[in-house]
């Protein structure tokens, strides 16, 4: 396992583990990150992640992305 933020543009993997307090899985889960659900990396702009999830795209920055498991 690694880090979300360790893929690189373009690379698909489905997520394994999600860490951190609830709120923050909650947060998480709410935008369609879940363990089980692949994810897409489709850009990196200054460590922030622009991600393909369940046909919608999602900006995370680089401690969100340090958080979920691939």
């Amino acid at each position: 396992m690694m880090p979300l933020s360790m893929l690189s543009v373009g690379s698909t993997d489905t997520i394994k583990k999600i860490t951190g307090k609830d709120e923050v899985r909650r947060f998480l889960s709410s935008l369609g990150l879940v363990e089980g659900e692949c994810v897409t990396v489709v850009s990196e702009i200054h460590g922030n992640l622009i991600l393909g999830v369940k046909d919608s795209r999602i900006a995370l920055d680089r401690s969100l992305a340090n958080r979920i498991m691939v």
